[in-house]
């Protein structure tokens, strides 16, 4: 059986297709790209995907995903409110003035008093430099006896059990403290590569009312939320597949309820 002709298109429309062609340009001519293979170079595209991380990469990432999806408790979440960027600026400039001295430079002090004790000279009698304080036990034992003036806490240190406890003993010993973020920070300010907290104990006079600032910006962040910060549970944030499923439910429940209230 011989296939249909099929019928030509009316002259108007064969015209207006006609003209609307556009003449090619020698000079340009149009060479589209092909990508299939052994063709034309691929473009660029974000392969980050397909890549297989470092254990310790995909390890962090599982750890923060557990941490939204898994409900946390008001004790554990408490560390991800941390202090805001303004008062933390404040807090390590403040800091930053009673480092304490680095092997260094204790090394070349004693190095200068034992030559004057050798050359028969009088060691000078200097007066107790005041200085940040860090070490966890040292730490618990200023806040305990009320001499430390402002604790500061690191909202990153693992294992947790470390410092869970010390915004409690805070509180309950009436010692002004703050979650900051960085371990890492913490420790650049005592020359060490992490620090879990650290504590003013003493200060200079220059430096009270900027200390009582600090104090007064961190009792409204910490202490004055308490019981907020004790009721509080944190995680339980779904995936955006889960979110999708459960929005579709509710969207299929509220039909139905539509319908039966129409019926």
């Amino acid at each position: 059986m011989a296939p249909k002709k099929v019928a030509p298109l009316p002259h108007n429309v064969r015209a207006n297709k006609s003209a609307s062609k556009k003449d090619a340009d020698p000079l340009f001519e149009r060479r589209p790209r092909k990508f299939g293979i052994g063709q034309d170079i691929q473009p660029k595209r974000d392969l980050s995907r397909f890549v297989k991380w470092p254990k310790y990469v995909r390890l962090q990432r599982q750890r923060k995903i557990l941490r939204m999806r898994l409900k946390v408790p008001p004790a554990i979440n408490q560390f991800s409110q941390t202090l805001d960027c303004n008062t933390a600026v404040q807090l390590f400039k403040l800091l930053s003035k009673y480092r304490p001295e680095t092997k260094q430079e204790k090394k070349t002090r004693l190095k200068a008093q034992a030559e004057k004790i050798a050359a028969g000279q009088q060691a000078e009698a200097t007066e107790k430099p005041t200085l940040v304080k860090f070490g966890i036990n040292h730490i618990t034992h200023l806040v305990e006896t009320k001499k430390a003036k402002l604790v500061v806490i690191a909202n990153d240190v693992d294992p947790i059990e470390l410092v869970v406890w010390l915004p409690a003993l805070c509180r309950k010993m009436g010692v002004p403290y703050c979650i900051v973020k960085g371990k890492a920070r913490l420790g650049t300010v005592v020359h060490q590569k992490t620090a879990t907290a650290l504590a003013l104990v003493d200060i200079k006079d220059e430096d009270k009312l900027s200390l009582n600032a600090l104090v007064e910006a961190v009792n409204a962040n910490f202490i004055d939320k308490s019981e907020e910060i004790r009721r509080t549970w944190g995680g339980g944030i779904l995936g955006a597949k889960s979110r999708a499923k459960v929005a579709k439910r509710e969207a299929a429940a509220a039909r139905e309820a539509a319908i039966a209230k129409t019926a």
